[in-house]
């Protein structure tokens, strides 16, 4: 287990990778590059890059750099130890970014990078104050807790035939895949994954009967490669296998 805040030297060499726990780096001297999905930024002295869980990251300093680490405990720590505060701390996470730090937690951050943080209640503590500290920049409007159901039906459109996964759809929101999880499954009562499926084979009962593609090319064209698993998925979704559908369409418009 990671200890909560350590202090790190980085250097030219890329570091590239993912965890599952949120991070927080806080800028002590010298200038972070950081890229976080095809977002980049620089994390200097007073500045703050959030990095939210499962989210790919990549980062390198070429001339040298010091940054104080806050590896994000569970959501169990973070309710015990930050009570009130514990919604905003997870709101915090939930998009990749930079903050600009106020004096007074610029002040707390260097206080703590000379403190003895290898000591586990100094470490306990400093993290729950820095993060209670960054409180009031973590709440977002209720317009921004919103997903772009517009931008992500039009991405699932554009890519049907494709396969796509949780992580895709959740890059286009700033989100980590747990987090992206979690809202969709409250703002619209299904699981990704559900939507994307259900969608899918809307596009595809629109194609069967506004056009003369065969049945396999229609799976094909909505990421089926079994045109027995499309119609399979047809009928659970509609009660109609695509010749069905076709009927049904042709002898209503006969009528």
């Amino acid at each position: 287990m990671h200890p909560v805040l350590s202090l790190r030297h980085y250097r030219h060499e890329q570091i590239a990778h993912s965890h599952d726990h949120g991070q927080l780096v806080f800028g002590l001297s010298g200038c972070l590059d950081f890229e976080v999905s095809g977002r980049g930024w620089q994390v200097s002295n007073q500045h703050l890059a959030v990095i939210p869980p499962q989210m790919h990251h990549a980062c390198a300093s070429p001339a040298g750099s010091h940054c104080l680490v806050l590896d994000v405990p569970s959501d169990d720590w973070l309710q015990q130890r930050l009570g009130q505060h514990a919604d905003a701390s997870r709101r915090l996470l939930d998009h990749p970014g930079q903050l600009l730090l106020a004096p007074a937690q610029s002040q707390l951050v260097n206080w703590l990078a000379a403190s003895p943080i290898n000591d586990d209640v100094i470490a306990q503590q400093g993290a729950a104050l820095l993060l209670a500290s960054l409180s009031q920049v973590s709440v977002h409007t209720d317009s921004e807790r919103h997903l772009p159901m517009a931008r992500l039906d039009a991405y699932i459109d554009r890519h049907c035939a494709h396969p796509l996964q949780v992580t895709d759809l959740a890059r286009l929101c700033g989100l980590s895949a747990s987090r992206f999880h979690a809202r969709f499954l409250e703002q619209t009562g299904l699981t990704p994954m559900d939507y994307l499926r259900a969608r899918r084979l809307r596009q595809a009962r629109h194609r069967l009967l506004s056009s003369d593609l065969s049945v396999g090319e229609i799976a094909a064209g909505v990421g089926y490669a079994s045109q027995s698993a499309f119609t399979a998925a047809l009928v659970r979704e509609f009660g109609a296998t695509p010749r069905q559908l076709r009927r049904e369409s042709r002898d209503k418009n006969r009528e």
